[in-house]
This record gives structure tokens, sequence and C-alpha cells, in this order.
């Protein structure tokens, strides 16, 4: 059940990250680094998301809970 768990996280982890790439990529996010240098905080608020998220889910896949 851990390793579902924790596919189904990674899994919304990719798609937060491809959501934040997207976004990063719009026209208004690019208008608005021409004049601040940096993405909307939205996309940074999907990056961080998606990282997180994406981070959970392999530590639910890869980390063996040893059962007592």
């Amino acid at each position: 059940m851990q390793k579902i768990i924790g596919v189904i996280c990674l899994v919304i982890g990719l798609l937060l990250l491809l959501k934040g790439h997207d976004i990063a990529n719009s026209i208004g996010s690019q208008v608005t680094k021409a004049f601040t240098g940096e993405p909307t905080s939205n996309a940074n608020h999907y990056f961080v998301a998606g990282i997180a998220v994406a981070l959970l889910g392999g530590s639910l896949i890869f980390w063996n809970r040893k059962k007592a």
C-alpha cells in the first residue's frame, strides 16, 4: 500500500513540475520575466510543490519501513 501511494505522489509531483514549466513559459510569465528577471511566483509555487511531492513519493517507494 505504501508503494502505491508513493507512485501516486511521484506522478502528481511530476505533473506539478510540468504545470509549473508551462506557466513559466507562458506569455504573461515571459513579460514578467523580461521586467523582473525571474518567473512569476505562481510558477515558483508549482515548482516547489512538485519537488516536495515527488520527493515524498520517492521516499515512500524506496524507503522500506520495518515492521515490528
